[in-house]
């Protein structure tokens, strides 16, 4: 879809983190102009302002997953968790595309003084969590951390139904979930992507195999919709899964893979497509409860830029397909 010029600047008129992935996805800009855009992210804007939170030790707000002695504190009773420690950082840094030689000498540090709120294990060696390790995955392969053993993680860990649950590991599932099973494969993607390590590839294949037969939205049991967080856009996501979401990963995989979109895609695209406002436009959903660094997307109600690109450029990919 041609946008117009309008949604374009509006768009453009973003932060670093932001205006990089327009400038690549949607304006058909040459890799030196949109490769400049993102080497600002380091020092301008979302990427500076959280680099500039990270801690004398390597990680932010004192702790792994959680904020340290966050589970004798008081916000350990309020809704939702905070979004501040050293693993969401990590994941937010990421994503933006900050360089990693930004974070020179986080790796050590964090081997050295960063363990797991689950037993205390070593932060690169990941834990039980399936959606923790995803994100770990990912962000060692990004920092250059060997993370093949994690990566075997995975394809051990697979359920029956070929996706994973984070519950499983404590026996409380033998299911696969939507949430979990998205993250994973978005994990697996981005450590092949940095290692070009393909060991994992049949599992990350299998992961999303299982959310192609649900067609992204429906239950395997009985084919009804999944109530609620399917069709609700928000960004930053964070851990949740959508149909926009998901759509978004598999363009990701179907790009580095050079394949084309599966047909059983096609009910979630006229999910993410319905919600699309006529100014072209998608409005930012209820955010996920808990304390943040900063705000980095518009308030709930009003147009994000963030729902924007990833729902204008999921359709660009499917419509050019079809």
């Amino acid at each position: 879809m041609a946008i117009s010029t309008a949604l374009r600047d509006w768009l453009l008129d973003s932060d670093p983190s932001l205006r990089w992935q327009v400038e690549r996805d949607l304006t058909d800009a040459p890799p030196e102009f949109w490769e400049a855009t993102r080497a600002r992210v380091t020092t301008e804007g979302f990427g500076a302002a959280l680099l500039s939170r990270q801690d004398a030790d390597g990680k932010w707000a004192g702790g792994a997953h959680f904020p340290g002695g966050f589970f004798d504190s008081a916000e350990a009773q309020t809704p939702g968790q905070p979004w501040v420690a050293t693993s969401w950082s990590l994941k937010d840094l990421r994503e933006w595309g900050v360089d990693a030689a930004a974070l020179e000498g986080t790796v050590e540090k964090l081997a050295a003084n960063c363990r797991w709120e689950y037993e205390d294990l070593p932060f690169w060696g990941g834990e039980v969590d399936v959606c923790i390790n995803a994100f770990t995955l990912a962000s060692g392969a990004w920092l250059g951390v060997d993370m093949s053993e994690l990566a075997r993680w995975f394809v051990t860990h697979r359920l029956a139904d070929g996706g994973w649950n984070c519950e499983a590991e404590e026996g409380r599932s033998t299911r696969s979930s939507f949430h979990s099973t998205l993250n994973a494969v978005v994990g697996l993607l981005a450590y092949e992507r940095r290692t070009g390590d393909t060991s994992a590839r049949d599992a990350r294949h299998g992961g999303e195999e299982y959310l192609l037969r649900r067609r992204l939205l429906y239950r395997e049991s009985t084919g009804e919709v999944v109530d609620g967080f399917v069709s609700q856009f928000t960004y930053p996501h964070r851990y949740r899964y959508s149909a926009l979401t998901a759509l978004d990963h598999f363009r990701d995989a179907a790009l580095l893979e050079g394949t084309r979109p599966d047909r059983r895609l096609a009910d979630a695209v006229e999910v993410v497509r319905a919600a699309r406002r006529p100014d072209g436009t998608w409005l930012q959903g209820t955010p996920l409860a808990g304390r943040t660094w900063f705000a980095v997307d518009a308030p709930e109600g009003e147009p994000s830029r963030w729902l924007t690109l990833f729902g204008t450029r999921v359709l660009d990919w499917w419509d050019a397909a079809a």
